[in-house]
């Protein structure tokens, strides 16, 4: 009798334990996922609610970047971008009256709001600030003229550093006039060409409620934020106008070196590149983990001193990105002619020895390791605009890389072509 007791001791104890799981597992989970909406004119919402955050975060993304920008006009998106809040007074507002901060980032497959506020009423006026910012931005041709001037100053800046030329010169010898292989923010030459009336015709386009997802996260009621949400956007409109969802890809890329000159003397800078994947292949997480192997490999190769000038920068995007491998000199270093040789004979060993176990392990969970501290909102804005499978997959797409899914991608990118251009300075 006394061996039954127990046993029904053991079991409701068992029971209690499994049910204490199940409802952490499924608490986690709804933390985890947000609640989900779609107002009447397409824009997505999503919704975290922290009650414990001392503070909340909008992020306003839309789908579309400077790979739109139109061929001979690049930096249209970016000056879009930068007339959604076109002085400084309104990130002032964000900081000194709200009491969070106002971030604008573009790229070439979105741009991006990021903003936040202090916990309480402040997040309400940031959700109508920023509804109004983008629902009727003024595009006009003062605002215009001040923004572009604004643009051809960093640009000026930028186009002096030797290592923004080598960037953008192995981009165009890599993909030609493909959008990834265009600046962007543009060159001096091409803002000089643009008017307001490019800006008005690309937010008709583009700035739209149904090409954009909005998140909120942290300390807000649900409820409240997602009426104050259709309050606020519900009257932004939706494009009238198609968006070219693909481009033609660019053609084999000629594989000599190109040589342009360096804006300053006695610095120079290499570059290598090839195609990559595209941010939502199979082969993404593969590609990953063989760039840090690769670059693993160079620093390790380099004398000590020039470890911290090699680098190996994965980019991928909604169609193909690049893979490019960098280093940076003086003169008479990587950036001379013996440097040009060493580097490429570096770098074809590199690319032509096999993935070790060892090495992939290790790249597997350095890159891993980075991938896990991306904020979770980012992976669900993602999710939109890539087009991906679901966020669970995407978040763990490290944990199911097996080390031969990762050997044949290196085999893939050692046949790939591989383009080069050196930044030096002309022998007298």
């Amino acid at each position: 009798m006394k061996n039954i007791n127990l046993f029904k001791k053991v079991v409701f104890v068992a029971a209690i334990f499994a049910g204490a799981v199940l409802f952490t597992t499924s608490e986690s989970a709804a933390q985890s996922a947000p609640k989900q909406e779609k107002l009447l004119n397409g824009l997505k919402v999503l919704l975290w609610s922290d009650p414990k955050a001392d503070k909340v975060t909008v992020r306003l993304r839309i789908h579309s970047g400077s790979a739109f920008d139109p061929q001979g006009k690049e930096g249209v998106m970016q000056l879009l971008a930068d007339n959604i809040f076109p002085n400084e007074a309104a990130r002032e507002f964000f900081v000194e009256d709200l009491g969070g901060s106002l971030e604008i980032i573009t790229g070439y497959d979105y741009i991006q709001i990021n903003a936040s506020s202090k916990a309480g009423e402040a997040y309400l006026t940031m959700l109508e600030t920023l509804a109004t910012a983008v629902a009727n931005p003024t595009i006009d041709k003062e605002t215009t003229a001040k923004l572009k001037t604004a643009l051809l100053a960093k640009l000026k800046t930028m186009e002096a550093d030797p290592a923004y030329v080598a960037d953008r010169a192995v981009g165009r010898r890599l993909l030609g006039t493909f959008p990834y292989g265009r600046p962007i923010l543009g060159t001096s030459t091409s803002v000089q060409t643009i008017d307001f009336a490019d800006l008005i015709d690309a937010k008709q386009r583009f700035l739209a409620a149904d090409n954009a997802t909005i998140t909120v996260s942290g300390n807000f009621d649900r409820a409240q934020g997602y009426k104050a949400i259709r309050r606020y956007f519900g009257s932004w409109l939706k494009s009238d106008k198609r968006v070219p969802s693909s481009f033609t890809q660019p053609e084999i890329p000629p594989t000599a070196l190109m040589t342009v000159a360096s804006p300053k003397p006695d610095v120079a800078a290499l570059r290598f590149a090839m195609r990559g994947v595209a941010r939502n292949s199979k082969d993404l997480a593969a590609s990953m983990v063989f760039s840090n192997i690769l670059e693993t490999r160079l620093k390790a190769r380099v004398p000590v001193a020039h470890a911290n000038d090699v680098f190996v920068q994965n980019d991928p995007h909604a169609q193909p990105g690049t893979i490019v491998i960098g280093f940076a000199a003086g003169k008479n270093e990587v950036g001379s002619s013996n440097g040009k040789v060493e580097a490429n004979d570096l770098i074809a060993k590199a690319l032509a020895e096999p993935v070790t176990e060892a090495e992939f392990q290790a790249a597997r969970s350095t890159v891993s390791a980075e991938w896990a501290k991306r904020d979770l909102e980012q992976f669900w804005l993602d999710l939109d605009t890539y087009k991906l499978t679901s966020v669970d997959a995407d978040r763990t797409m490290f944990d199911k890389l097996s080390f031969d899914e990762v050997r044949s991608y290196a085999e893939k990118a050692r046949t790939s072509p591989l383009v080069s251009v050196l930044v030096n300075t002309p022998a007298n």
